[in-house]
């Protein structure tokens, strides 16, 4: 992994990985669980080590105490900057908050959005990872994994064509 790694080529790797996922009819939870657990096989085919809700840099609201979590977080050998990956459905300013204090704090910070969209893209040197998907009736399916529509038993019919006349 090269060192000079300001995440372009990672985000997109990672776009490319999450674009190949596939699910049908979750809930919402379960989806971004889908979603977590892909982020964490990328990670590990990598060979990186992975922690699931790492301790951020990036503080609690008042009144509670302490330090966030990061959806997913990576070390990466050979001196690449550590990832800190956050996993959303909602365009969330605290999330970008979190991940642009992560950037600072020499960290390559990528967001993965999920749902319908749009994406609104976050400030750089956020990365923002997408993976659209489609809610119907309350179930979230990947927009490749919809169920195709039900058709009737019927076999086609055919019409009789009608000359109409002409109104003056």
């Amino acid at each position: 992994m090269d060192t000079a790694d300001d995440g372009t080529s990672t985000a997109r790797s990672l776009a490319d990985r999450l674009e190949a996922l596939g699910f049908t009819g979750l809930s919402e939870g379960d989806a971004a669980a889908r979603i977590i657990d892909e982020v964490t096989a990328w990670g590990e085919e990598r060979g990186w080590r992975v922690y699931r809700r790492a301790p951020s840099v990036f503080p609690l609201p008042p009144p509670l105490r302490g330090n966030s979590v990061l959806d997913v977080a990576f070390a990466r050998p050979g001196g690449a900057p550590p990832l800190a990956v956050e996993v959303d459905r909602l365009d969330r300013q605290r999330t970008v908050d979190k991940l642009l204090a992560e950037a600072a704090a020499g960290r390559v910070a990528i967001w993965v959005r999920w749902g319908a969209g749009p994406f609104r893209p976050p400030p750089l040197p956020v990365h923002l990872v997408t993976r659209e998907a489609a809610r119907r009736s309350g179930r979230w399916s990947t927009a490749a994994d919809r169920p195709a529509p039900e058709h009737s038993g019927a076999a086609p019919t055919a019409a009789e064509v009608e000359e109409l006349p002409l109104i003056p």
